[in-house]
């Protein structure tokens, strides 16, 4: 429940001894700090993450959609950076990730649906920063985040940005999260916003101990203009914009689930009952698929995807020892591993 507006003036001295005063809005303020809900991605209430992506990107630009941008060889006028595969499972590092662009979008998968438990039921990662320049906010990238427990009607949180909008953030420019609620990407890297379904227990259409996809859906964040987006009190919702570059708009690292409706274990996701090391690795080395109770490996298929979503290994195989192509480039990638039961294995490989 949104609370009646309100300002916490914080006082403090400047070197010249001058009074420099700081609005603070009502909502929980940025990680590390009293009172934020910022969930680290280390956290032990997280119980399982999500282990399927689709992504539809949106523009560089969306007031303007022939502006392109080059990088690696790859022109585009949509943001492309990221596969939809690095949003999967945890998130091992700042970069391992899906750019949206404006009003992109994305929707995860499960393997046991998301139940509206005690407190926060799940969390979205993204990979803002602290500002290096006065007066050391925080970079961040918004998102709308909407729920479905059928995957065809879904149903947004009710959000609050109550940053001012008398004039355009830029690209670059700052926010306050202490004005910002329950939309995704309130903290910086590392560290998730929490959602929780109780706030949807009224939906028509939406089983709140069921869910099983989750939408997430940059919000522009341009304002006063056709493409503004608003919160649910109607304000418009204003976040850096123009980001006309392959990282434009919400960079999506992930999603953590807290409550589950398998009594907080994701039988179909054995990343428990197996590891692959050494990680990182050297390009023409070998990594090891190794069991948590020793048992032998029998009909996996093992895959390695690089960061365009090209596939570097595709196999089957039925021992531990898995050779890296020598000619592999150093580099962040994606292993993706099923077994004969259906089972899901996803991490973070290295390349050194």
């Amino acid at each position: 429940m949104k609370m009646t507006k309100s300002f916490i003036l914080l006082i403090s001295f400047s070197l010249a001894g001058v009074f420099t005063i700081y609005a603070q809005g009502i909502y929980a303020p940025a990680a590390g700090e009293p009172g934020s809900t910022a969930i680290h991605k280390d956290s032990s209430i997280l119980v399982s993450w999500a282990t399927n992506c689709v992504v539809e990107r949106g523009y560089i630009n969306i007031t303007d959609t022939t502006v392109t941008f080059t990088q690696s060889g790859i022109t585009s006028n949509y943001a492309f950076l990221g596969h939809d595969t690095l949003a999967l499972g945890y998130p091992e590092t700042n970069m391992a990730c899906v750019s949206l662009g404006d009003g992109g979008s994305a929707i995860l998968e499960f393997n046991a649906p998301i139940i509206n438990g005690d407190g926060f039921d799940f969390a979205v990662f993204e990979n803002g920063f602290k500002g290096m320049i006065p007066p050391y906010l925080y970079f961040l990238e918004l998102a709308f985040v909407e729920v479905s427990s059928d995957g065809e009607h879904f149903v947004r949180f009710p959000s609050a940005s109550d940053t001012q909008t008398e004039t355009q953030v830029a690209g670059f420019e700052q926010l306050d999260p202490t004005y910002i609620h329950n939309l995704a990407g309130k903290y910086i890297a590392d560290y998730g916003t929490p959602f929780d379904l109780e706030d949807l227990k009224d939906s028509a259409n939406l089983d709140i101990n069921n869910i099983t996809h989750v939408k997430i859906i940059d919000v522009v964040g341009i304002i006063n203009s056709e493409f503004t987006t608003y919160d649910s009190q109607g304000n418009m919702v204003n976040d850096p914009w123009p980001t006309a570059f392959a990282s434009g708009g919400f960079d999506l690292s992930a999603v953590g689930v807290i409550n589950s409706s398998q009594n907080n274990i994701d039988n179909n996701n054995f990343s428990d009952e197996i590891t692959i090391w050494p990680n990182p690795v050297s390009a023409g080395g070998i990594i090891n698929i190794n069991t948590s109770n020793n048992t032998e490996i029998s009909n996996i298929n093992f895959k390695i995807i690089d960061l365009q979503g090209n596939t570097v290994i595709n196999k089957n195989v039925n021992h531990t020892l898995i050779s890296i192509p020598q000619n592999i480039k150093a580099g962040l990638y994606f292993i993706f591993t099923t077994n004969s039961e259906g089972k899901i294995f996803t991490s973070k490989l290295v390349i050194k």
